[in-house]
């Protein structure tokens, strides 16, 4: 196999390790971020539920409002009833009592479902604060956790950087060039091999002349279809590969 192929080969191994290791930290980081959101969501929710519970005090105090509004109405109405003459408007005096008499039924019944609310909204709120709480203790821990575990991963980056650094000088500016290019283009695949006349990147079938210089491996040879550069596997070496 020509020397430059090889070598590119080898770089790629070491650049997808690389990719690996950036993957990693992205993983990593990604975690506390989904941490940090998780915190978020739930303060989000307590201050929505603390909004509830505002908007259903404002409703119980208005009930009461209300509630003594008609209180006062059937006490008015009872003392005018000491001074009417009518039957008729007995009747009209003991309609509205009743009327009120309902209305603040009603408000009792509204303002018991409404503390029965808060002391529910009271509950979630609570135990969601507490969730934050400990979701927090564990994000510190986490955090520094990740920090040590990404330090990790950059010196083992750098140590496999070190080795790219080493062998990037051995190619051809033009060469590494192509390659480069190609890995932005292909997700990262510049250098695949041909199996059976097809390139194993693209799936596209080889042209039988091209695919006898592949198997040479005396120049660098490009997929027509996708660009990219091609090299030949051996079946003994697929097979051990296997």
């Amino acid at each position: 196999m020509n020397d430059e192929i090889s070598k590119l080969i080898d770089l790629q191994g070491i650049d997808l390790e690389i990719d690996g290791f950036d993957q990693e930290i992205k993983n990593r980081e990604q975690e506390i971020l989904n941490r940090e959101q998780g915190i978020a969501d739930k303060e989000a929710e307590i201050l929505r539920l603390k909004a509830q519970n505002e908007e259903l005090a404002q409703s119980q105090r208005d009930l009461k409002a209300e509630m003594d509004d008609a209180q006062a109405r059937i006490k008015d109405r009872q003392n005018k009833m000491m001074q009417v003459q009518t039957s008729r408007e007995h009747q009209a005096l003991l309609k509205e009592i009743e009327e009120n008499k309902k209305v603040i039924k009603a408000g009792e019944e509204k303002t018991l479902q409404i503390m029965e609310q808060i002391e529910e909204i009271e509950k979630n709120s609570a135990e969601l604060a507490n969730l934050c709480a400990g979701e927090k203790e564990l994000l510190v821990e986490e955090t520094e956790n990740v920090k040590k575990e990404v330090s990790r991963i950059i010196a083992r980056k750098k140590s496999v950087l070190d080795q790219r650094e080493k062998l990037t000088p051995e190619l051809r500016t033009g060469t590494l060039k192509r390659y480069d290019m190609l890995r932005t283009k292909r997700s990262g695949a510049a250098v695949v091999p041909t199996k059976n006349g097809i390139c194993q990147g693209c799936f596209m079938t080889i042209p039988p002349q091209q695919d006898n210089e592949i198997r040479k491996g005396e120049k660098l040879n490009f997929c027509p279809t996708c660009q990219r550069i091609l090299y030949y596997v051996t079946e003994d070496t697929e097979t051990a590969d296997a």
